[in-house]
């Protein structure tokens, strides 16, 4: 019979899975296309929801806007949104316009969408290459992103580099920045847990590494392991 997993159980409503975005500070995303518009950096600020700082514009129309920070802002400076903007850090500009080999952040998936790509502490993109249409990035994770010419991205490396390097001392500081970013922790391992938690789970055995294949059409519950693989065993 099929049971219902720890890591299924996210999304089903119960209060241990819950984001607490009340205490968000505000999304962090590039303004919709629209003609150049600049504006003055008032603050630097801190979301929960973000490992990155963010930074408060007062754009020149009133509004207030928030973008990512990148290494090197600091309160009064200027920052240029489209148009012929100059290549300082924090500017939002179409791939179009940015020259090959400069580091960019919070690209653009889709013209528009404010940015997807690249947006944690620390992380920069760097544009390699550009045809008549597209463009090409290369991702921290050194994988190539090939995007629309039109999509938009923001000049310089996210500020907030070096937080993995700090020593988390204690579980329980751990326990509380996981749960206020809703992840799961601790993660534990399938063999673990109890029998009726995880197909994994017993207490008869220590023979921890035994090979369950799974086959392609089993239940939910049983889905962990090695799913429907297409050969098992020793080869002969």
């Amino acid at each position: 019979m099929g049971k219902t997993l720890i890591q299924q159980a996210r999304g089903k409503g119960g209060p241990s899975y819950r984001s607490p975005k009340f205490r968000y500070f505000t999304q962090a995303r590039m303004l919709p296309q629209q003609e150049q518009i600049s504006g003055k950096v008032i603050d630097i600020v801190k979301s929960p929801a973000h490992f990155a700082p963010l930074a408060e514009i007062e754009l020149a129309d009133g509004s207030t806007c928030y973008f990512i920070a990148p290494e090197g802002i600091k309160t009064g400076d200027t920052i240029t949104m489209g148009g012929n903007a100059p290549l300082n850090p924090g500017n939002a500009i179409t791939l179009k316009n940015i020259p090959e080999g400069t580091n960019v952040y919070n690209v653009e998936r889709t013209p528009g969408d404010g940015g997807t790509f690249c947006r944690t502490s620390g992380t920069t993109a760097k544009l390699v290459a550009k045809t008549e249409t597209h463009a090409t990035i290369i991702l921290p994770s050194k994988k190539e992103k090939t995007l629309d010419l039109n999509c938009r991205a923001l000049i310089g490396t996210v500020a907030g580099g070096g937080r993995t390097e700090k020593p988390i001392l204690k579980a329980g500081a751990r326990h509380y920045a996981k749960r206020l970013k809703n992840k799961r922790y601790p993660m534990i391992s399938g063999a673990a847990q109890n029998a009726v938690d995880h197909p994994f789970g017993n207490k008869r055995t220590s023979r921890k590494a035994k090979q369950r294949p799974i086959p392609r059409f089993a239940p939910a519950g049983r889905k962990v392991g090695k799913l429907h693989p297409r050969r098992t065993g020793r080869k002969k």
